[in-house]
C-alpha cells in the first residue's frame, strides 16, 4: 500500500472515531456498539505502530472524549481524568502484566483492587474544607463541564463532610448512573440507561436533573495530598467512611488466574446487580507502586478494564410465552430480566423452538446466556446448570394453539423427518393469532404499504373488533375511529388517505401481501410474471391448476403445495377473491431496459433517507435484482450504518464489490 493511501486510510478512521466520539459524549446518543466503538480505536493503534509516520492530535493515543459542549462553563482538571486501556482476554491480562514489570525492570509480587467497571457517566467533585465547591464531566480529560448544581441533586453526593479525617483538598471521581428498574419509566425517551444518565446530567436547568433518579458511586481520587493512605483498597473503604456510596463488589485478588475466574463468575452475575456494568477495573492496589507507575498519554498505566462480551450477556428467565406467527409457527419467546446488550437494553430472546428447548434442557427460572450479535434478534446460548434451582421443572411445550386448536409437527418427505416448529395448522381466519399476524403482513411495507396502519394501530383495532379480515381495512369507520384517544381529524384524514392510496397495487405485491407460507417476495413475482394479471391468476386457482406453476423456473414442489393447502381453504379463496373486486391489481410490466439490468443486490446496515422496501423497488424499477444472503451469484454488497461485519467479510472473500449508500445511488445518477 503506498504511503499516500495509508495516510488517507489512517484520517478516515479518525474522521469515523471523531464521529462516533460527537454521538456518545456529547449527543448521547452512540450509533454503534462498543465493541464496534473498540475496534476502531485498535484499528488506529495498529496502524500508528506499524506505521511511524502516522500521527495526528486527534488520535486516541493522545486525546480522550470529546470537547465540553459549548453550553456549559468549563473548567480544566488538576488531574486529567484519562480512560483506561482495555483487556478482552486472558492473553491481554497477561501482557498487562508484563508491562508492569518491564517498566519496574523486575518482577514483583502485586495486588489488585478490583472494582465493577459501571456503564455511567464519569463525573469529578472538587471539596476544600469539606465543602463541595465545583462538580464536572470528564469531557476530553483535561477539560470538562461545570454542572455542579446538576451533580447536587443525586442524594448519594453529599455537600459538606465534617469527618475530621476528611482531606483538605481532594477531587473525588466516580460514576453517575441510574438503576435498572428506574429506567423501566425512562426507557421511551432513551436507547439505555447511560445515555439517560448523559441526558439528565446535562440538563441546563438543574430542576429538571432532580425529577430524575440518578445515583453515584465514588470510585477513585484525582487531586489529592495523600499522607496516610497506602492502598487502593483502604482509599475505597475510606470513601465509604466519608459518607460516599462505594461498590460492595470491590474485592483484592494476587493473581492474574485469580482475575479470570472472579471475571466469568462476574459476566454470569451481573444481571443481579441495580445497575449496568460492562467489565471490571483491575487496578494495582498499592498507591506508591501506582504513583511509580504513572501514565501513557491517555491512560494510566497501573490499571486496566477487563470487558465483558459486548455480543453477549447472563440475565434470568422469569417467564416463557408462545408467540404464533402468521403461517401458524409457534415460537417460545424468554422473558428475560432486561440486561445491556452492546449498548441495547434486552428484555426478550427467542427460543426458537421446542427441539430447542428440550436440546439445551431450558426452564424457567433458569440463569441463562443470551447473544445479540449484529442484526440477530437476540437468543439463548445455554443454560448456567449451576444455578438452577432443585425445586426446578422441564417446560413441557403446549401442544395445542392459544387459540385451542391442536398444534401438528408436519412430515419433511425431504429429510425423513418431522419439523422442528410446532405449527397451527392454517384453518384460514379461525384462529385469532394467526389472524391477527397475517393483516400486519397484509399492510407491512413490502405489501400494500399502509402508512399510518402499524402492528400496533392493527392489534388495537382487532380488539375493538373493527378488524377481522384484510378486506375490513377498506370498510373502516372514520367517524367512530376519530373518537378514540389519539386520533384527530388530521391523523384520521391522514390514514384514509393511506389506505385509498394502498387501493392501487401491483399484481406481485398482492400476491404476496395475502401471506402464503414459502411465498415471498421473489416467488410472488415469478407467479406474477408468469399468470400475468390476478384473473388468470384466481382461474387458475379455481379450477386448481397449480401444477401449471411447474412450468416456473424457481417454483417448486413446497411452494405447489403450500398453495395447494392455502386454497384448500374456502374462507382464504373468498377473502381474495373480495379483495381482487375493492382493488386495483395492475398487471406486472417488467422493465427490461434499465440500468441494473443483471445485476444483484444486498443490503446490510441501516439506509439513511430511505427504507430498505423503497431501495429494492428502486432496484426492481431499474431491472435490477435483490438477493437475501451472500454468494457468488451476487455482484454488490450495498452498506449502510452499522453493516454485519459477517456479511462483508464473506463479501471481500469472494471478491464482491462493496458499495456505500451513495456510490450505488450514482450507478442510478
Amino acid at each position: 500500500m503506498r504511503e499516500s493511501d495509508i495516510k488517507k486510510l489512517y484520517k478516515n478512521k479518525l474522521n469515523e472515531l471523531k464521529k462516533h466520539n460527537k454521538n456518545y459524549f456529547d449527543k448521547n446518543s452512540p450509533t454503534i456498539s462498543d465493541k464496534d466503538y473498540d475496534k476502531i480505536k485498535l484499528e488506529i493503534f495498529d496502524l500508528e505502530k506499524k506505521y511511524t509516520f502516522l500521527k495526528s492530535p486527534y488520535s486516541p493515543s493522545s486525546s480522550l472524549g470529546y470537547p465540553p459542549s459549548k453550553n456549559f462553563v468549563k473548567s480544566n482538571h488538576r488531574v486529567k481524568m484519562l480512560s483506561l486501556s482495555n483487556a478482552f482476554n486472558k492473553d491481554d491480562l497477561v501482557n498487562f502484566e508484563k508491562r508492569i514489570f518491564n517498566f519496574l525492570n523486575k518482577k514483583i509480587e502485586v495486588e489488585y483492587s478490583v472494582e465493577p467497571k459501571i456503564d455511567g457517566i464519569s463525573a469529578s467533585l472538587t471539596y476544600k474544607n469539606g465543602i463541595l465547591i465545583i462538580g464536572t464531566s470528564r469531557g476530553d480529560g483535561t477539560t470538562g463541564e461545570v454542572i455542579t448544581e446538576n451533580l447536587k441533586t443525586i442524594d448519594d453526593i453529599p455537600h459538606i463532610i465534617k469527618d475530621k479525617d476528611f482531606p483538605r483538598d481532594i477531587d473525588i471521581r466516580g460514576e453517575v448512573f441510574i438503576k435498572k428498574s428506574d429506567f423501566e419509566n425512562l426507557k421511551s425517551n432513551f436507547a439505555n440507561p447511560r445515555n439517560a444518565a448523559s441526558g439528565s446530567l446535562r440538563q441546563k436547568n438543574p430542576e429538571q436533573t432532580k425529577k430524575i433518579p440518578l445515583n453515584f458511586i465514588a470510585y477513585t481520587f484525582g487531586f489529592f495530598k495523600n499522607k496516610n493512605i497506602n492502598k487502593q483498597s483502604e482509599f475505597l473503604n475510606s470513601l465509604k467512611k466519608w459518607g460516599f456510596k462505594t461498590s460492595e463488589h470491590n474485592k483484592v485478588f494476587k493473581t492474574i488466574n485469580d482475575l479470570e475466574i472472579f471475571h466469568k463468575k462476574f459476566e454470569k452475575d451481573r444481571f443481579d446487580l441495580e445497575y449496568d456494568v460492562d467489565g471490571l477495573v483491575y487496578k494495582i492496589n498499592s498507591l506508591e507502586l501506582q504513583n511509580r507507575l504513572g501514565f501513557t498519554a491517555n491512560s494510566p498505566r497501573w490499571a486496566i478494564a477487563h470487558k465483558f462480551s459486548a455480543d453477549s450477556a447472563y440475565s434470568k428467565i422469569t417467564d416463557i410465552n408462545i408467540q404464533v406467527g402468521r403461517t401458524g409457527a409457534l415460537t417460545p419467546v424468554a422473558r428475560i430480566k432486561p440486561v445491556n446488550i452492546g449498548g441495547v437494553v434486552v428484555s426478550n430472546a427467542t427460543l426458537h423452538n421446542e427441539d430447542e428447548i428440550i436440546r439445551k434442557d431450558i426452564r424457567l427460572g433458569d440463569t441463562v446466556k443470551v447473544e445479540r450479535a449484529g442484526d440477530v434478534i437476540p437468543h439463548v446460548v445455554l443454560v448456567d446448570l449451576k444455578k438452577r434451582k432443585k425445586e426446578s421443572k422441564k417446560f413441557v411445550f403446549p401442544k395445542k394453539c392459544p387459540c385451542g386448536f391442536d398444534t401438528i409437527k408436519e412430515f419433511n418427505k425431504f429429510t425423513k423427518k418431522y419439523d422442528a416448529v410446532r405449527r397451527c395448522p392454517d384453518r384460514g381466519f379461525e384462529c385469532e393469532k394467526i389472524a391477527v399476524e397475517k393483516i400486519k403482513h397484509f399492510i407491512s411495507k413490502e405489501a400494500l404499504n399502509i402508512d399510518g396502519l402499524g402492528k400496533k394501530v392493527v392489534e388495537n383495532f382487532w380488539n375493538l373488533k373493527l378488524i377481522r379480515y384484510p378486506q375490513d381495512i377498506f370498510n373502516l369507520d372514520y367517524a367512530k375511529i376519530s373518537k378514540f384517544d389519539g386520533w384527530g381529524d388530521l391523523s384520521v384524514s391522514n390514514l384514509k388517505y393511506s389506505i385509498d392510496q394502498s387501493k392501487k397495487v401491483s399484481l406481485d405485491r398482492f400476491i404476496y401481501s395475502i401471506g402464503i407460507r414459502h411465498i415471498g417476495i421473489e416467488n410472488a413475482k415469478l407467479l406474477a410474471e408468469y399468470t400475468k394479471s390476478i384473473t388468470n391468476f384466481l382461474n387458475l386457482i379455481k379450477n386448481k391448476k397449480f401444477n401449471e406453476f411447474l412450468n416456473i423456473d424457481g417454483i417448486g414442489e413446497t411452494q405447489i403445495n403450500s398453495l395447494k393447502k392455502f386454497f384448500e381453504n374456502k374462507s382464504n379463496y373468498k377473502i381474495i377473491e373480495k379483495l381482487s373486486s375493492m382493488l386495483n391489481i395492475s398487471d406486472l410490466k417488467l422493465n427490461k431496459d434499465g440500468k441494473l439490468l443483471n445485476n444483484t443486490f444486498m443490503f446490510t446496515g441501516k439506509l439513511s433517507n430511505m427504507s430498505r422496501a423503497e431501495a429494492k423497488s428502486l432496484i426492481e424499477e431499474n431491472s435490477g435484482s435483490v438477493v437475501s444472503s451472500v454468494n457468488k451469484k451476487l455482484k454488490y454488497l450495498i452498506i449502510g450504518e452499522k453493516p454485519t461485519t459477517r456479511k462483508v467479510e464473506q463479501a471481500k472473500e469472494l471478491g464482491i464489490k462493496i458499495l456505500s449508500q451513495k456510490e450505488w445511488l450514482n450507478l442510478l445518477d
